[in-house]
């Protein structure tokens, strides 16, 4: 008699091991197919910037790694790997993002090993370059003004560009303003008020959201333009317009 054993040839082979009594044969599945589930399965639970991260990330391990099989790319191949790619802080990224990778797989049961784990980094120089009041006022001076209202919320909150750009005038609640930071997943209040009185913080968001309302604008955001929300990428344009317009104006004097 016949004995259906699946389509999968992983477990047709282990049915068949069953069958005859034998050791189960060990997965062999190829890394290109552990990368496109931890892509369709891990990847869309994370925040967008580090989507699109992860993603070039995969792009350049795929030409690498997608033909080999999960078990026999080793902390020698990873090496060569971090070895050969000239962005050296790509590669860094590229490898804790196999890691990660591979520990996702062994829970999946796909593997035991994680190779990456312990493969030395390429080394990093820290950033250095602090902004000082004068080139702040320099770029604030010429500076669109929703451009000049994110760096207000920007300083007085100490929150980076994309979580001030997502703060709305919900969030500011009972004498608090209430943040949700996308990178690091932590929630945060600031105090808008002191001794019952508006801090500078408090009135800058009280403006904010006066502006929003006299405007009849929909948005829900406190940083707009033209009645709408200032993404990432017109932020981005705006401060370099106005970072050129500075340097030009400090080269005339």
């Amino acid at each position: 008699a016949q004995i259906p054993l699946g389509g999968d040839l992983d477990i047709a082979k282990a049915e068949w091991a069953k069958l005859g009594c034998k050791p189960v044969p060990k997965k062999n599945a190829l890394l290109g197919q552990v990368l496109d589930r931890y892509e369709r399965e891990i990847i869309p639970g994370k925040a967008p910037k580090t989507q699109s991260d992860n993603l070039l990330s995969l792009k350049q391990q795929r030409k690498a790694f997608n033909d080999a099989p999960i078990d026999a790319v080793t902390p020698q191949f990873i090496a060569q790997y971090r070895d050969g790619r000239s962005a050296k802080v790509r590669a860094n990224r590229e490898i804790s993002l196999l890691s990660h990778i591979y520990n996702i797989a062994r829970e999946w049961g796909i593997t035991a090993n994680n190779p990456a784990a312990g493969v030395r980094k390429n080394k990093e120089m820290p950033r250095d370059f602090y902004v000082t009041e004068e080139i702040w006022a320099a770029v604030y001076s010429v500076a669109a003004s929703e451009l000049r209202n994110a760096m207000d919320l920007a300083y007085l909150t100490d929150q980076r560009p994309a979580d001030v750009l997502s703060m709305r005038e919900a969030d500011a609640v009972n004498e608090f303003l209430q943040v949700s930071q996308g990178k690091t997943s932590k929630k945060l209040r600031i105090r808008l008020t002191a001794a019952g009185v508006l801090n500078d913080l408090g009135a800058l968001v009280e403006r904010l959201i006066e502006q929003r309302r006299s405007r009849g604008v929909r948005t829900p955001y406190l940083i707009i333009t033209a009645g709408r929300q200032v993404t990432r990428p017109m932020l981005r344009l705006r401060f370099d317009d106005a970072r050129d317009r500075a340097i030009a104006r400090a080269k005339e004097q």
